[in-house]
């Protein structure tokens, strides 16, 4: 699954063939969790409120590279890197 962000020790990935709803996977200290594009938990688990807030904070302001990318994913085409939260 490629990796298309990194920040703070938050690992954030897309899956190619993933289902719908358009989504990305977020990986924290072990934990995994299914994130919206407004960062609106899915499903799993990140214990880490810090953590979880990083990761909406970082949807929100990328939401749009998000979809590009999700588009990129139904049309078999490589993802993009997002930049990171500084």
């Amino acid at each position: 699954m490629p990796i298309i962000s990194t920040f703070f020790g938050i690992i954030i990935r897309m899956y190619f063939g993933d289902h719908n709803p358009p989504h990305f996977h977020a990986e924290f200290q072990g934990e995994k969790a299914t994130f919206n594009f407004e960062g609106r938990l899915l499903a799993g688990s990140i214990s880490s409120g810090t953590a979880r807030k990083l990761v909406r904070d970082w949807a929100r302001r990328h939401k749009l590279e998000l979809m590009i990318n999700w588009r990129n994913i139904e049309r078999g085409r490589p993802l993009n890197r997002i930049k990171p939260l500084e």
